[in-house]
């Protein structure tokens, strides 16, 4: 019988430090790695996020995987922060706890996604999303 994917989630976010959207901010000036894992649809309704790199959920592993032959540059070593963001933070939490068992142990995301950025009065970007295939 599966546990659910409630379950699923709790167990995700107890190993995960999640940042408040202002304490994601201050970990990207600290040189934190900034992942949008939104889809082209969400972000083009919401904006994008000054210094985030766009990753597809479905490659994100194989991108930030230091290890990985198609690693992303910044995917500079295990201890690399990197901060995940989606829309209203569920799948983000899901997806860095997978990061962590990679080894990257500072993976983490934002609480709330961008709801809670916008909600926050954090700024959007017009600059071109820097999207990583």
């Amino acid at each position: 019988m599966s546990p659910g994917i409630d379950a699923l989630l709790e167990q995700a976010r107890a190993g995960l430090h999640r940042l408040t959207p202002q304490q994601t901010v201050e970990a990207v000036r600290g040189g934190a790695l900034l992942v949008d894992t939104r889809t082209e649809t969400q972000r083009r309704e919401q904006g994008d996020l000054p210094g985030a790199v766009v990753i597809d959920r479905t490659v994100l592993e194989w991108r930030l995987d230091p290890a990985s032959a198609w690693r992303i540059p910044e995917a500079t070593g295990y201890d690399r922060e990197i901060v995940l963001v989606c829309r209203q933070g569920y799948s983000s939490s899901l997806a860095a706890a997978s990061l962590q068992t990679l080894g990257l142990r500072r993976a983490t995301d934002m609480i709330g996604g961008v709801d809670a950025w916008l909600a926050a009065g954090l700024p959007t970007t017009d600059r071109p999303a820097d999207i990583r295939p």
